[in-house]
This record gives C-alpha cells, sequence and structure tokens, in this order.
C-alpha cells in the first residue's frame, strides 16, 4: 500500500499461507487450528500483541526510511540510546545483581556484535542498496535464525517447525513474485 504496489489475490493467497505457516509453527507439533491460536492469544495477549505491533512497525520503518532518511543511517546512535537506557534502567531497579562469568561476557560481546552488525547492513541495504535483492533475501532471514538458535542453544527443531518456516518463506515469495515491478 505504502509503495503503490498491486495487490492481487495471489498477494492475499501468499499472506495466508505465511500466517498458517506461523500457526504451524508456533504450535509445535503441526496441529494447528484457528481454536488452538486463538487459545494461545488469549494465554498470553501481550506477547501477541507486541509481536503484531513489532512486525507493523518493522514494515512501516522499511518502508520509510528509505524516503525520509536522506542517505543518513541512524544505527548507531539508537543503539547507543538503547545502551544507555537499558543500563540506566537496570541501574535504578531492585533487581538481583547480575553475574558476570567469561563464558557470558563472550556471549554478550558475540551477540552483540552480530545484532549490530545485522541492524547496521540492513540500514544501509535499505538506503542505498537494491531493495527487491534485500527483500527476498530477507525471507530466509527466519531459516537461518532458527537454524543458528538451535546450534547456539544445543535444540532440535522439529519438523513441523520446519514445515511452518517453509510456509512463511513461500508464503513471503508469492508475495514479493506478485507485486515486483517489471
Amino acid at each position: 500500500m505504502m509503495n503503490g504496489q498491486r495487490a492481487g489475490p495471489a498477494v492475499y493467497a501468499g499472506l495466508l499461507l505465511s500466517l498458517f505457516g506461523i500457526g504451524w509453527l508456533m504450535c509445535g507439533d503441526g496441529t494447528w487450528t484457528p481454536r488452538h491460536m486463538l487459545h494461545n492469544i488469549r494465554q498470553n495477549p501481550l506477547s501477541y500483541t507486541l509481536a503484531f505491533s513489532g512486525a507493523i512497525v518493522w514494515a512501516l520503518y522499511c518502508n520509510v526510511t528509505r524516503k525520509y532518511a536522506g542517505g543518513k543511517n541512524g544505527v548507531a546512535m539508537f543503539f547507543l540510546a538503547t545502551f544507555l537506557l537499558l543500563w540506566l534502567k537496570y541501574g535504578l531497579s531492585q533487581d538481583a545483581t547480575m553475574i558476570f562469568t567469561s563464558r557470558i561476557i563472550l556471549q554478550l560481546l558475540v551477540t552483540s556484535a552480530i545484532m549490530g552488525t545485522a541492524y547496521a547492513a540492513w540500514n544501509i541495504g535499505i538506503i542505498q542498496g537494491n531493495m527487491t535483492l534485500l527483500a527476498t533475501a530477507s525471507y530466509f532471514t527466519p531459516v537461518l535464525s532458527a537454524a543458528f538458535a538451535s546450534l547456539w542453544l544445543g535444540v532440535a527443531l522439529t519438523p513441523a517447525f520446519w514445515q511452518g518456516v517453509v510456509m512463511v518463506c513461500a508464503g513471503s515469495l508469492i508475495c514479493w513474485w506478485f507485486t515486483r515491478r517489471a
């Protein structure tokens, strides 16, 4: 809608396939039903509301950044502000003291470097890159993210999870295919 791209029946089919895939992978055993999903939403409405809101905000951000950023990348400033505010919040809270070990510090540094690099690269791609290529490659982010998390945490992901990931990626690619410019 924001970029004036057409959205015919195939786009809506791709969207539904992606949403069904999300429901499928969230159920774990692959027995997704609308009733089951509604039950999950009622059990934890805040999580689902935040996830949905985050998806909308991310989509808006990705669509307006190139238009209004003026070629400038604000990711470093965003991360610095986030870093300072979160440590300030922790310092003012009554939470238990954190325990820093060499393993925890290493994980903190590695994840910080990965996240910072990823966000900076994404923002550069949005501002200066080929949006079609960036969007297409981003459809596989859930696959790579889940695989990395599975290895990092030593958790085996179920076949139903991977089926859901395939549905999300296929639905996204259908949407891309039918909204791409000639």
